[in-house]
């Protein structure tokens, strides 16, 4: 049965709704029908087939996740039922009307016509941005779907002639050695010239003896853009792909010619060529704008934030090496890192620095100035180019954060035996480290050990539990927002502290359960799904209420450099619609059973 003319205008005033035009809101008012219902009756429950997505017009409804724990708490404007609908699914939860309701029932089949028809419908349905079409950019498409497969090889044995003979018979610029499967090394035209030409090598000799041995390489998941911004850094045109220590391919600049330019590689090749940190500081001026441009192009908040930190990574190397130009080669080996939201590569519009210093054991006490003055240039340098200076000093620029390897072994040990509340806090930051620049010999291993002896610990891992439920998400009373109340941000929410930072620490806790190596939040997640330290069900609810969280607060972002502010992390709810708000809300509360499950000892898995 149609919908009156009451109705029509009802619908025609809910987003996404009135983007449509008059005619097709009445062909679609054809499909809809009123249900009223009084309190208590169940409108579907776990295991049913979801057959419409409901509007409220009046009243309000209740819902329940799959053991009875309330999760909405809906009134008029507000709909219920897409979940299920949208993942082909049954209902994994319960929806009870609380208060007398009137509801226009959408049948499911009419819903994803629309979605299908409608972006604007589509994009509404889809906060996460996974039902939005596959894009063929830079930021978005893998390098298995760029490079060339099956590259051309030879043996390390081959001569130089024979190798100059592959490369000028395929046409080809380069030629990878391997042997047995273990891929070894590269050969460019650079090298032939270079190497053969001008410094006259044996053209019989061993082709692994002008070699580049054990080059830098990218796996088949990485994005295309990562291969752009280091062939940009540094200065070279051939990246092999490999899975361990197989190649499976090799991407050239002649691949990349082929794909678009982003923005975001130029911003990567102009600080990588910059003489000093004022000229690098123009460059990273444009970042907030960077991120409206990859926000408005409809990429996903992962993407965004790995080009974002890319950045950041490329700033701290070229800072080290003016560093070191400045003040002469380093004594002994030292391996730079950075850890909170730039080692887990999810730096957004707003972020400050945390980084150390793993010196080598060698160092001696008449070492120490020269790494003083290193991290001196290079926080300052940060600090200069917009990633200001930590508020809890946790910098290289701190001497107990510039320290030897041995010295890291033991703030580590210390800290799962005897976990105090500063251990805990210093735990949980030091688990996000990774690699920036000098020698990563130094952090090989010692992630592995120390994921293998906190999870060993149960004691430690308790407290670390407990320690990860601090930051709690923004839910009142009946599951409602609850914004700040008092001060500069007043009615606002914060989407870092209550939004990113709870499902972060999550998903540490269940990298280490499982002594999962990725650092990235979202990664965390999967792998501790792959590994069955999360359910599925429990692990695909805490990523779409991630992904929710994460996009919400970019957009937000994006929203304030538009209207000329200043990024920050607090939202307004005022300024979504009532759908935005219920799914936040909802996603709050996924977060917020999740940490209810890792508290009370049950585990994710329960």
């Amino acid at each position: 049965m149609s919908l009156s003319v009451e109705l029509i205008r009802f619908l025609a005033s809910v987003h996404p709704y009135d983007t449509l035009t008059e005619a097709e809101l009445g062909a679609l008012a054809e499909h809809c029908s009123l249900a009223e219902m009084s309190a208590g009756q169940q409108v579907f429950g776990v295991g049913d087939v979801v057959e419409y997505l409901y509007l409220l017009v009046a009243g309000e409804v209740e819902v329940f996740d799959e053991v009875g724990a309330p999760l909405s708490f809906l009134g008029p404007r507000n709909s219920f039922g897409e979940r299920a609908i949208l993942r082909g699914t049954h209902a994994s939860r319960t929806a009870i009307v609380f208060a007398d309701a009137a509801m226009i029932r959408i049948p499911a089949a009419t819903l994803n016509a629309l979605i299908a028809q409608h972006p604007a419908v589509a994009r509404f349905f889809d906060r996460t941005g996974r039902a939005q079409p596959a894009k063929r950019d830079l930021a978005t498409m893998a390098v298995e779907g760029l490079m060339t497969r099956d590259p051309v090889v030879c043996p390390p044995d081959s001569t130089i002639r024979e190798a100059a003979s592959k490369m000028y018979a395929q046409r080809i610029s380069s030629i990878c050695i391997a042997q047995d499967g273990a891929f070894q090394g590269i050969v460019t035209l650079r090298d032939m010239n270079g190497k053969v030409v001008v410094e006259g090598a044996d053209p019989t000799a061993d082709v692994a003896t002008i070699m580049t041995r054990a080059p830098l390489t990218l796996g088949p998941k990485a994005l295309v853009t990562d291969v752009l911004h280091l062939m940009v850094e540094r200065g070279i045109g051939h990246v092999p792909i490999a899975e361990g220590e197989t190649l499976v391919g090799i991407v050239t600049q002649t691949d990349l010619t082929r794909a678009q330019a982003m923005t975001s590689a130029d911003l990567v090749g102009r600080v990588s060529k910059a003489q000093d940190a004022a000229q690098m500081a123009r460059a990273t001026a444009e970042i907030p704008q960077l991120l409206v441009q990859l926000i408005s192009s409809g990429s996903r908040h992962e993407v965004v934030t790995r080009l974002i930190t890319d950045i950041a990574d490329t700033a701290t190397r070229r800072l080290l090496a003016l560093a070191e130009a400045e003040l002469g080669a380093p004594p002994v080996p030292y391996l730079w890192l950075a850890c909170g939201s730039q080692g887990r590569q999810e730096q957004t519009g707003v972020s400050d620095q945390d980084n150390c210093l793993i010196l080598s054991d060698d160092v001696t006490e008449a070492d120490m100035p020269y790494f003083e003055a290193l991290a001196r240039f290079v926080c300052d340098g940060l600090n200069t180019i917009g990633y200001v200076y930590c508020p809890g000093d946790m910098m290289a620029t701190n001497p107990r954060w510039r320290q030897p390897l041995s010295v890291w072994r033991s703030y580590f040990d210390g800290w799962i035996a005897k976990p105090n509340p500063e251990a805990q806090m210093l735990a949980s930051v030091m688990f996000d480290l990774r690699p920036i620049g000098g020698d990563t010999s130094l952090f090989d291993g010692l992630q592995a050990e120390t994921l293998r002896k906190a999870s060993a610990n149960s004691i430690f891992v308790a407290h670390m539990v407990a320690n990860s439920l601090k930051h709690y998400p923004p839910l009142g009373l009946l599951r409602g927002l609850a914004t700040i109340r008092a001060g500069e941000h007043r009615n606002q929410l914060d989407m870092k502290h209550n939004g990113v930072v709870p499902i972060t620490d999550l998903g540490r806790i269940y990298a280490l359960q499982g002594q999962l190596a990725p650092v990235n939040t979202r990664a965390r997640l999967e792998a501790a799904m792959e590994a069955g330290v999360l359910s599925v069900t429990g692990g695909a609810d805490l990523l779409d209420a991630y992904d929710l969280i994460a996009t919400m607060r970019l957009e937000d972002q994006v929203s304030q450099i538009k209207a000329g502010d200043a990024p920050d992390n607090y939202l307004d709810p005022a300024t979504l619609s009532d759908f935005e708000r219920s799914h936040l809300r909802d996603a709050f509360v996924v977060v917020k059973t999740m940490q209810s499950a890792a508290g009370s000892g049950k585990g994710a898995l329960s």
